[in-house]
């Protein structure tokens, strides 16, 4: 039986309501302690933007060795860098960080398969977590920014909920940066074309939420600028 079945089996197996209640009671003693955790550790770490991207990104991808020179470039204007903590982006990201003398900073999330923390976190600023909804709280929480490389089904998620929160003022502004237009080109046409134009699912607003990029250096200059627009400092 495949691993899937299997735990569709195990999903599906009758409980008695006590099991159900005591599940449930232990189950949120254990989210509240990743919560506290992350929230003591990240409170010490300073100014940092998030890079995301895909976990099966190679060593030799355009698009590895891009992120590692924008997590390099970041941290010579003063930020540290946080990822999920595995390989891929995530891990050319922690790799720019560290030559760059930045905090390096790994918010791994207990996976089946593809994640394993890559050797370029600081070994003081690596956290783990069970709960995807718990370290995308903490992504949010404790970034001056956001970096999105090419990536999967993850790195649309915690775009697409960063906007969300942006969008519905449900958090404040901050930078978000999609790099490669090439990548992207064709999920904003479609957001223009259908979302907005066709739809009217979204205001034209919205698609100021983010910008679009091809270098590193313009990934820099995007959050250097935005927080020189509005006069802010990024927790220095």
């Amino acid at each position: 039986m495949a691993k899937s079945d299997d735990q569709l089996q195990r999903a599906f197996e009758p409980k008695s309501w006590n099991e159900i209640r005591t599940n449930d009671s232990w189950g949120i003693f254990k989210i509240m302690s990743e919560f506290v955790n992350g929230y003591e550790s990240m409170a010490r770490m300073g100014p940092c933007v998030s890079i995301f991207g895909s976990a099966r990104t190679k060593p030799d991808s355009p698009y590895y060795k891009l992120a590692e020179e924008v997590a390099f470039k970041l941290t010579q204007s003063g930020f540290g860098i946080i990822t999920g903590g595995g390989p891929g982006i995530m891990e050319a990201g922690n790799k720019g960080a560290k030559d760059g003398k930045g905090n390096s900073v790994g918010l791994n999330i207990d996976l089946p398969m593809e994640q394993q923390p890559n050797p370029y976190i600081d070994p003081d600023k690596s956290l783990d977590f069970d709960y995807f909804f718990v370290r995308k709280v903490i992504f949010v929480k404790y970034s001056q920014g956001f970096v999105v490389m090419p990536g999967g089904f993850g790195t649309l998620d915690e775009l697409f909920e960063a906007l969300t929160l942006i969008q519905t003022y449900k958090i404040g502004r901050f930078p978000i940066v999609l790099v490669g237009t090439k990548f992207w080109g064709g999920l904003i046409e479609w957001i223009k074309t259908t979302l907005l134009e066709a739809e009217n699912n979204i205001s034209a607003k919205d698609l100021e939420l983010f910008k679009i990029v091809d270098s590193a250096d313009e990934a820099v200059e995007v959050i250097e600028d935005f927080y020189l627009k509005y006069m802010l400092k990024p927790n220095f």
